[in-house]
């Protein structure tokens, strides 16, 4: 029997191969139907590793799995032993091989790599065409005591955690992002490139845990915003401040206490969440769907209460997600700017200059809270979110309706009691608690002429300015 995607499952026999399904297989089925009967050692490799062999026990005998095309098809036969008695119960075999030699030790390899990041806490690690291996932690590069790996056996890392699609438009494009999972430790979101020496790859760590929006210090307002039946949540800040960390454990929270269906737009999809009180469904751009905008399109049309959109990139794409908050749904997305304000701003430049009037009326109606961050060295180590939060109130609204987002700092200023939070705000508060220095505060505030004069008023030592 042959099995592979875009074709019906076919039976051999004898030369002649004919149809026993009426239609074809898709990938997902692909995958799942042969990771049900793979082994737990090789269920991973399912659709990913060219050369993979395994054995199943069926109830009417033991059967060989071997994939071809260089994974993308699989041909099960009766292997050669003798069958299992019928009385005996079906199980897993122990593969009766695996992965082609070189793509096996690479595997191991990179597994190892990835693990030793997991295990030393870091967030990223950067590996490069003749260089050592480099991990992020805390927001510093560490190069680690590991020897420089060539550009050829980089090449075969990358490869050995790559579905053979993948690899073949790494090829095509020489760029590539994609998810990994370590089982039992970690999934990473992966990124696949080349420089002047040859490939490159990058890995971020996403952990297989969702932390809650209590363990992250969310605030109460920021918490309410999810049990919100409409409207629009940002959650924004530059690349590598925690925004996925923060919307995961928001939608988190509505998983646990809402019995709702949400729908995740994510490209690759980062934290995976089981179905608690919710229902979740989970939409990979470039595999489940084609485009953020086109799947946020379809969502529509499949009964969602709460849409998540990994990355309002493009016109289109922010259009439809303010048209879905406005019609009954909450939706969450992210931006990559540092204040509320920006944000806002942000948005409404997308559109024509002849579309702006009306975005700021349906940015004003649609908009119910941004939660802007960035992550700030703690003091003794590790890492803390300062969060600025802007909530919707009247003030607010006119203020998108009549472009006047510059004054929204101080409406936020005057608005502390219901939960609102500027940027210097929020330093001021971690510096109070002893959490950040008063230096890391200045670095990472987008006012710093204003922080810098409130940090003099209170006595604190601000002679770091003239450092460096």
């Amino acid at each position: 029997m042959v099995l592979g995607a875009g074709a019906p499952i076919q039976l051999q026999r004898g030369t002649g191969q004919h149809p026993i399904t009426k239609d074809p297989l898709t990938q997902a089925q692909y995958i799942a139907l042969l990771r049900e009967i793979a082994p737990a050692d090789a269920a991973g490799q399912v659709g990913q590793s060219p050369g993979l062999i395994f054995a199943y026990d069926s109830p009417v005998g033991r059967i060989e799995v071997v994939f071809e095309q260089g994974g993308a098809a699989a041909r099960l036969r009766a292997a050669e032993d003798e069958p299992r008695p019928a009385s005996a119960p079906a199980t897993n075999a122990a593969p009766l091989a695996t992965v082609a030699p070189d793509l096996t030790e690479a595997r191991r390899e990179i597994d190892r790599l990835l693990r030793r990041l997991v295990e030393t806490g870091g967030s990223d690690i950067h590996l490069r065409s003749g260089a050592i291996p480099i991990l992020r932690k805390d927001g510093e590069l560490v190069r680690l005591d590991e020897p420089a790996i060539d550009g050829s056996k980089l090449e075969l890392l990358l490869r050995s955690i790559m579905s053979p699609e993948n690899f073949a438009d790494f090829q095509r494009d020489n760029d590539l992002d994609w998810a990994y999972e370590l089982e039992g430790s970690a999934r990473f979101r992966c990124n696949a490139g080349r420089d002047r020496f040859g490939p490159l790859g990058v890995f971020r760590q996403i952990p297989t845990e969702v932390k809650s929006a209590e363990e992250l210090g969310l605030s109460k307002e920021v918490q309410a915003l999810c049990q919100l039946i409409k409207g629009l949540v940002l959650v924004t800040g530059p690349t590598g401040s925690g925004k996925s960390t923060t919307l995961a454990a928001m939608v988190d929270l509505v998983n646990r206490n809402r019995t709702d269906h949400i729908i995740t737009i994510e490209d690759p999809i980062e934290f995976v969440h089981q179905s608690k009180r919710c229902l979740v469904t989970q939409r990979q751009v470039g595999i489940h769907t084609g485009s953020f905008k086109a799947a946020l399109r379809a969502a529509l049309r499949e009964d969602p209460d709460v849409v998540l959109v990994g990355e309002l990139r493009d016109l289109e794409t922010i259009a439809i997600a303010i048209e879905t908050a406005e019609t009954g749904h909450l939706v969450f997305g992210t931006l990559h700017t540092t204040t509320a304000a920006s944000t806002l701003d942000r948005l409404i430049d997308q559109f024509p200059t002849d579309r702006q009037a009306q975005i700021r009326v349906m940015l004003s109606e649609s908009l119910r809270g941004v939660v802007a961050q960035v992550l700030c060295k703690k003091v003794g180590g590790g890492r803390v979110a300062a969060r600025e939060v802007l909530l919707s109130i009247p003030a607010v609204s006119n203020l998108i309706r009549e472009g006047k987002t510059f004054q929204i700092p101080s409406i936020m200023q005057t608005n502390r009691r219901i939960g609102m939070v500027t940027l210097n705000e929020a330093l001021l508060d971690l510096v109070d608690q002893g959490a950040i220095e008063p230096r890391e505060a200045w670095l990472k505030s987008s006012d710093r002429t204003s922080l810098l004069g409130t940090l003099k008023a209170k006595g604190v030592n601000t002679s770091f300015v003239g450092e460096g």
